[in-house]
């Protein structure tokens, strides 16, 4: 951060090629320095999204003297948690990067739900009071959900609810009794959760989650031990409940016990939210923490009538900490800061033409260049086929918006089956997310409002259901971004020219990547991608790779 203004946002992933790799940042943090055109001796203050010292920042940072991060309670206190995820004697060989530090850089630690709250108040764009929510699984100080108030460009602790009182890890658990990754599947929980009916798995999963009534905790939840698995880099969780519910599913089935899950999440959340905003007498809403990826759960806060202004921080999971902790630090150090809003997440790393074309000619390929990249696509897109974009800043957060995407028709249902079956190597019933011009939102979407991130679901337009088929998931819904010209104006003619062409100003957008990978990153994972999966055509800059 510069000034307060978010300058660069990469996550480590995107370089060691590790879905949620979760050691330390190198490559990211020398990436972030190289887009904000600085060097290490140069940073002011570096923010850590946690209330614990973390010693590796000694060595990492080159931290002396009062600076040193030393073992405190918190560290000891989970030192068998960092034993299990294979932490607890490490030590970076010497040709390990290191970042030196000025003398007089400031170390400054945030606590881990007040950086969520931070990310998502500082970034709302309004002066008006709000009430903050963060939900997660858990964070410091035994955290898993916050209520806060956001007002005057000051952030105010309302209430805390424990670990016992976790969303996050009920729906977790549900997701590992799936068989996917708890921290990382929830989103096909969510997407499996429209094929079923909750009442044919109706009240299967009270024992395992935890109870509100009136904006308090009714009923505690002993959730047990939390394991963690290291996979690869990536920490994963683990709770026993999950073979527990497992077994639910095996006589309930899947798509049902998942229906019930998202029932009960919107509920309890529902029973948490409102209340507290009638209590601080709000209508203004910001929203951060994994569990606000829920885009269904998000919808259900804005159909409800009582929220005029909701914002979710659109990289709400842990991922997003780290702007959280630069934001609370800056506004902390400038109370008196204006609040910013985030327009766009374009803030990764970015490719000359020069580059990309020395990248193809090194690997012998044969491409093509094009005078406008945008009607190239929407050339392309017309002619139903599947398109690689590869343009501009990489987006930092988890969806992909016109930086690092596959875009295809709309148009014809069996477009779904045909990426996730020839491309993204996944689930059939995964469904996939458009981006539409914002002028013509209305047009699509029911209730709409300004919507950049993939954050929040729709109900389709009921004129519209038929028209954009491969986009509207099973329960009438969508996932949208609506794109701006000001913001994303090559994106923004690709998807006009597609309109031109069909009458249609939407197109299938998904994220640049296959199943369990991280998105692309630099050229050459693009071009891995193209040649590994069944894509038709790259676009990377103004150049175009084809297939026969």
């Amino acid at each position: 951060m510069r000034d307060g203004n978010v300058i660069a946002d990469v996550a480590e992933e995107r370089f060691t090629r590790v879905k949620h790799h979760g050691r330390f940042p190198s490559a990211a943090l020398q990436a972030c320095l190289e887009i904000g055109g600085i060097t290490p001796a140069e940073v002011d203050v570096v923010a850590v999204a946690t209330v614990r010292t973390e010693p590796m920042l000694n060595y990492f940072l080159c931290l002396d003297g009062a600076r040193r991060e030393h073992p405190t309670i918190g560290n000891r206190v989970s030192s068998s948690l960092r034993k299990m995820a294979g932490r607890a004697t490490e030590k970076p060989p010497i040709y390990v990067g290191r970042f030196q530090l000025s003398p007089k850089a400031e170390v400054v630690h945030v606590d881990h739900h007040l950086a969520h709250a931070a990310s998502a108040y500082y970034t709302c764009g309004s002066t008006s009071p709000q009430l903050i929510v963060t939900m997660d699984g858990v964070g410091d100080n035994d955290t898993s959900i916050g209520i806060w108030r956001g007002e005057g460009g000051k952030i105010t602790l309302l209430k805390r609810f424990g670990s016992n009182g976790s969303l996050g890890w009920f729906y977790g658990n549900v997701t590992e009794a799936l068989g996917w990754y708890h921290g990382d599947g929830e989103g096909k929980t969510m997407g499996l959760a429209p094929y079923g009916d909750p009442d044919k798995a109706r009240g299967v999963l009270d024992p395992f989650y935890p109870k509100y009534a009136n904006g308090d905790l009714a009923e505690p939840h002993a959730f047990g031990i939390p394991y963690v698995w290291n996979d690869n880099g990536a920490y994963q969780w683990h709770f026993d409940e999950a073979e527990q519910i497992h077994a639910l599913i095996q006589r309930h089935g899947r798509e049902h016990v998942a229906a019930e899950a998202q029932r009960v999440l919107e509920e309890q959340a529902a029973q948490i939210i409102f209340p507290w905003l009638e209590r601080e007498g709000l209508s203004d809403l910001c929203c951060a923490g994994g569990v606000f990826l829920n885009v269904k759960l998000n919808q259900r806060i804005w159909e409800s009538g009582k929220v005029r202004l909701h914002h979710i921080y659109p990289n709400a999971g842990d991922a997003g900490l780290a702007v959280g902790a630069a934001l609370q630090a800056y506004h902390s150090a400038h109370p008196s800061a204006p609040i910013g809003s985030m327009d766009h997440l374009y803030l990764g790393p970015e490719y000359s033409d020069e580059e990309i074309a020395r990248i193809l000619d090194a690997r012998g390929l044969t491409y093509r260049r094009v005078d406008d990249p945008a009607v190239e696509a929407g050339r392309l897109l017309a002619d139903n086929k599947i398109v690689a974009w590869f343009q501009g800043r990489m987006e930092s957060g988890p969806r992909a918006l016109g930086g690092r995407s596959i875009l295809m028709s709309p148009l014809r249902a069996e477009n779904k089956d045909i990426i996730n079956a020839r491309v993204k190597f996944r689930e059939a019933f995964r469904p996939f997310c458009p981006s539409l011009l914002a002028e013509k939102a209305e047009e699509y979407l029911v209730r709409c409002r300004p919507e950049r991130f993939m954050i929040t679901s729709f109900d389709a337009q009921p004129g519209k259901r038929d028209a954009v088929p491969a986009v509207v998931h099973v329960d009438g819904t969508l996932r949208p971004q609506t794109v701006d010209r000001e913001i994303n104006p090559l994106y923004w003619e690709a998807i006009k020219a597609f309109g031109d062409a069909t009458g249609e100003y939407m197109v299938l957008n998904t994220s640049f990547n296959i199943k369990n990978e991280p998105i692309v990153c630099h050229p050459r994972e693009a071009i891995r991608c193209f040649f590994d999966t069944g894509l038709d055509h790259l676009i990377m800059g103004s150049y175009v790779l084809d297939k026969k």
